[in-house]
């Protein structure tokens, strides 16, 4: 069924929610989980272009994901991390398709219309734009 799915995290206890459904689907299916997490302060954004140190923000979430992949690895599951920068629906669009993710399983904050035209809504730009499943859950509030 499936063979890799690309979790986007955000640095956030919302990870959990989606982390904890997907070791059970990953358990039956036995797929390899890719940790994604994209920077996207300033630093990050022009990180390639005006080759920059590394930022704070930059740090945190590569720390951040390798210890939630070691964790995934201790409990027996194959999994990998990919610290990305910029915009993170760009980010997690093109991953999804390097890698050849079977499904992309994502929380959404349930913003409404109006935050999500200040906002916009990265779940919405990523489930519109891929042809594979994306399997979205709420984030508690």
């Amino acid at each position: 069924m499936y063979r890799k799915i690309l979790i986007p995290v955000e640095n956030s206890p919302n990870d959990q929610v989606i982390l904890s459904h997907i070791q059970q689907l990953a358990s039956l299916t036995g797929a390899k989980l890719i940790l994604i997490c994209v920077a996207h302060g300033w630093v990050a954004r022009n990180f390639d272009q005006l080759k920059l140190r590394e930022s704070e923000e930059m740090r945190r979430d590569r720390e951040y994901l390798m210890a939630l992949c070691a964790d995934l690895q201790n409990r027996g599951f194959e999994a990998e991390y990919i610290l990305a920068y910029g915009e993170p629906s760009d980010e997690i669009i093109k991953i999804a398709r390097e890698h050849e993710v079977d499904l992309i399983a994502m929380t959404t904050h349930g913003h409404r219309f109006i935050s999500d035209l200040l906002y916009g809504s990265v779940s919405h730009d990523v489930r519109h734009a891929v042809d594979i499943p994306v399997l979205l859950l709420r984030a508690k509030r």
